[in-house]
């Protein structure tokens, strides 16, 4: 007995999608062109797509369309790095961290605002009132040519005011905000804590990222720590789950290229702000 209809259509384009005749991230033809294509009902193409769904092979995005789904090899962020480490902070370090593991990585051009209030997760972590104004950095980043994170930092405005009047600029520090913070305002970054939660994305990150409307993102609140363990910054940092894992590192360990953890490759180290 012949397969039914609809997985003799999941079969075909099954086919094309592991001959790379359809490749990871393109779109699917319309459910009307599928139809006049293979002579088949609405509910026949459905069942077609649900099944290459439920084996993985494509993704249906709200608002959007079917596409096949990319082949991503994730990246490995450590989170237990040098607290005190004052170079880390923009692109250059980014570019850095990926490249070591052969990896190509870039980044936007960082967008700066002024708000006349932080937003509320923010403010509370930075421990300054609803109406302090603060400056914003924001980048997106990419690696192999892929969305990987969208990262935004916080300062408050009162830094500029002090001398640290590059954060208003729209291009990247090169030596890293935490370490021009530290040489010209004498603030320097001796700590911070991590918080990470996981949610569903917004449609803003459901574009960017590429993302199913039912996928996951990690959100990391980082809130660093001058000399005085006075916050001086806090940076919100939205990894997808499906392209990155993390590691925290707990007392005396090997570094990730000398351990036989099996996250270790890829491997990569947490990078700083905007």
């Amino acid at each position: 007995m012949a397969d039914p209809m609809y997985r003799q259509i999941a079969q075909d384009l099954q086919g094309k999608i592991e001959s790379g005749e359809l490749a990871p991230g393109d779109k699917l033809p319309s459910e009307l062109d599928f139809r006049e294509r293979y002579n088949a009902s609405r509910n026949t193409i459905r069942d077609a797509i649900k099944r290459l769904t439920s084996q993985g092979l494509v993704e249906t995005r709200p608002g959007q369309g079917t596409f096949v789904t990319r082949r991503i090899d994730p990246f490995v962020t450590e989170l237990s790095g040098d607290p005190q480490a004052l170079g880390g902070a923009e692109g250059t370090t980014y570019l850095s961290e990926v490249n070591k593991t052969q990896r190509e990585a870039s980044f936007s051009v960082p967008r700066v605002e002024l708000q006349m209030a932080p937003p509320v997760e923010v403010g509370l972590r930075l421990l300054v009132a609803p109406n302090i104004q603060i400056v914003s950095r924001h980048q997106k980043r990419y690696i192999d040519g892929v969305p990987w994170s969208l990262q935004t930092s916080f300062y408050p405005m009162d830094f500029v005011t002090k001398g640290a009047t590059r954060l208003l600029v729209a291009e990247d520090i090169e030596e890293g905000t935490v370490r021009y913070i530290a040489e010209t305002i004498g603030i320097r970054q001796v700590g911070y804590r991590d918080a990470i939660t996981a949610r569903r994305p917004d449609v803003n990150e459901q574009t960017f990222f590429g993302l199913a409307h039912d996928a996951t993102v990690f959100e990391n609140f980082r809130t660093a720590f001058d000399q005085t363990g006075t916050p001086l910054r806090v940076t919100v940092t939205v990894f997808p789950a499906d392209r990155n894992q993390f590691i925290i590192n707990v007392g005396d360990v090997p570094a990730l290229e000398d351990s036989a953890d099996p996250a270790a490759d890829p491997q990569g180290q947490a990078s700083e702000p905007a």
